[in-house]
């Protein structure tokens, strides 16, 4: 078994594989006060309600852009799995970078890119672009040789969200979703459609705007990924797939070549 810590500005992502099937996820809030020893009672009372004993895990994936969470995870991985993880960066990755330089691109950028390589590219010769709703929205470019390339980085849509209610006195806090239409007849409603369809437009725009710049990118495969996926995806017509998993498989992926390595 393994385990899979995505280590987000918002969210820790945890998951735990039986060989190449995700068995149990979770997803923590992500605290960055919190020590190695609350992480590892958060973690290992997750394992006891699946009753799943922490002993069977033989293997610990790390994929954080979280530095003050990075050792407190670490500590934990060792303290209460008696395991070293393997940290995801650059050098172990397993992908060709033609980013300058490769150790400025996050972790969790490396990992949806090898795993959509791997699931969506692999015997394809195209392109892909992989967009990830997180704390930011990143887009990620992987070529038609498999190298990455490089992406585009825009500010998320939650954090757009909160700007919006924290700088404009008369705005409230709104849920971030589809409104009954583009033209708001409410307050709420305006605010949801410009968030919603201006993430949208946003989306498709830069994914055309990619594919006239990346050779062969009039093929390239869409494949989104994050929270608002799901949400998002249902709009935008450049998507071509929703992978909710996709951070975890690419952590299972890098952590089975290093060993095989």
């Amino acid at each position: 078994m393994l385990l899979a810590l995505d280590v987000g500005n918002t969210n820790v992502t945890i998951g735990v594989f039986d060989g190449d099937r995700l068995a149990h996820s979770w997803r923590l809030a992500a605290l960055r006060e919190r020590t190695a020893d609350e992480l590892g009672i958060f973690v290992t009372r997750l394992f006891e309600q699946v009753h799943v004993p922490i002993a069977q895990v033989d293997g610990i994936a790390v994929a954080s852009v979280v530095p003050p969470l990075t050792r407190p995870i670490e500590e934990m991985c060792e303290r209460y799995f008696g395991q070293r993880a393997l940290l995801v960066e650059a050098s172990n990755a397993g992908i060709p970078i033609t980013y300058s330089p490769a150790t400025d691109v996050g972790a969790d950028r490396l990992v949806n890119a090898v795993a959509a390589r791997d699931k969506y590219g692999k015997g394809a010769g195209i392109p892909l672009i992989v967009v990830d709703f997180g704390t930011a929205t990143t887009f990620d470019v992987i070529s038609s040789e498999g190298d990455y390339v490089g992406g585009v980085i825009c500010p998320g849509i939650g954090i757009s969200a909160e700007a919006l209610f924290q700088r404009a006195a008369r705005l409230p806090r709104v849920e971030i979703r589809q409104p009954p239409g583009v033209v708001g007849q409410t307050t709420v409603h305006a605010m949801q459609s410009g968030l919603f369809f201006g993430y949208v437009e946003m989306v498709d725009g830069l994914v055309r705007r990619i594919r006239g710049e990346v050779p062969g990118g009039e093929s390239a495969i869409v494949i989104a990924t994050g929270g608002l996926a799901e949400v998002l995806s249902s709009e935008a017509s450049s998507i071509d797939h929703v992978d909710s998993n996709l951070t975890l498989d690419g952590l299972r992926l890098i952590w089975e070549r290093n060993q095989q390595a």
